[in-house]
């Protein structure tokens, strides 16, 4: 099962590939993050005791020598740049048309079901899915078994709404460390439907992580629970192969009906039938899986960042 841990291994990894830098082992933050969770309500503590001690002191100059601070500001401390440091930040779509594609990268159009474009969340159901095009380095072996996965950047607004950045993933089962790095930035830079990631956009971001498991052929199109199984679907359709899929909590997002969804899985594969004649589509196949996304927002990762910075944990 994906842990916030991960989340935050693909954050290093965004942030470290735009500074430049390798990011810290899976193994060092899995270690770290739990740390700092035991630890973090200490460490707001100790950042607020230490707030007021500064405020007191600004307040002894201010009656001692005011005329210090008018004239001459104290200068902003220069950042350090170790592996693990604080950052302060200011398409067209293709549809699959053969059994096993590469990449794949599609998005919600105009044929899709009418309730889907009514809702908020619709930009943050469409992704694309893949071998990852980066090149792959030694890493140490994750703990956990391999899993296919999906890695899901989201920009969140003020008001709490948000907007897909860009998806990517792969069915075939993955090595943690190198899979979470590999398709954290594959999906940050390489979604073809979005422009690739900057540095300022960092504070607006949060990451979803989905690890796959319990694939099973359903026996029918519709035999499969909300909420809880994924979906991947392939047809033949005017003497074509189409396929697409789901994350499970797609159709939740969207408020979706199980055969809205159908339909509108679909409508993403390529299908422009009218809605009413799904049922009819020769060879039509669905396997269901599972798999829970976690979900970790910038504020959560500079907290810890600032943790490691301050103890030199990291």
């Amino acid at each position: 099962m994906a842990t916030s841990a991960h989340c935050v291994y693909c954050f290093e990894s965004l942030y470290s590939s735009l500074q430049g830098m390798e990011p810290p082992e899976l193994s060092i933050i899995e270690k770290t993050w739990e740390e700092y969770n035991a630890n973090k309500f200490k460490f707001k503590d100790d950042q607020y005791d230490e707030g007021e001690d500064q405020e007191d002191g600004i307040n002894d100059m201010e009656t001692d020598n005011e005329s210090d601070l008018t004239e001459d500001p104290p200068r902003p401390t220069t950042l350090r740049a170790p592996t693990i440091n604080r950052l302060i930040a200011s398409s067209p779509s293709s549809n699959s048309s053969s059994s096993t594609p590469s990449l794949v990268s599609t998005s919600s159009s105009s044929r899709d079901l009418a309730s889907a474009s009514s809702k908020s969340s619709s930009n943050s159901s469409f992704f694309s899915f893949g071998r990852s095009t980066r090149s792959q380095r030694p890493v140490p072996r994750s703990t956990d078994d391999d899993r296919p996965l999906f890695v899901t950047w989201n920009t969140v607004s003020r008001s709490g709404n948000r907007t897909l950045r860009g998806c990517i993933g792969t069915f075939e089962a993955q090595e943690l460390s190198e899979g979470l790095r590999s398709y954290a930035l594959t999906s940050a830079f390489d979604d073809s439907r979005f422009s690739p990631i900057s540095k300022r956009e960092l504070p607006s971001l949060e990451v979803g992580v989905t690890l796959l498991t319990d694939f099973e052929p359903a026996p029918t199109p519709l035999s499969w629970e909300l909420g809880i199984h994924g979906l991947r679907i392939s047809f033949t359709y005017h003497s074509r192969r189409y396929g697409a899929t789901y994350l499970p909590f797609v159709p939740i997002d969207q408020e979706w009906t199980k055969e809205e969804t159908v339909i509108s899985l679909m409508r993403k594969a390529g299908w422009i039938g009218r809605k009413e004649e799904w049922r009819k589509v020769g060879d039509l196949k669905v396997v269901r899986y599972q798999g829970r996304k976690v979900s970790v927002g910038y504020e959560e990762w500079r907290g810890w960042r600032d943790w490691c910075d301050d103890t030199d944990a990291c």
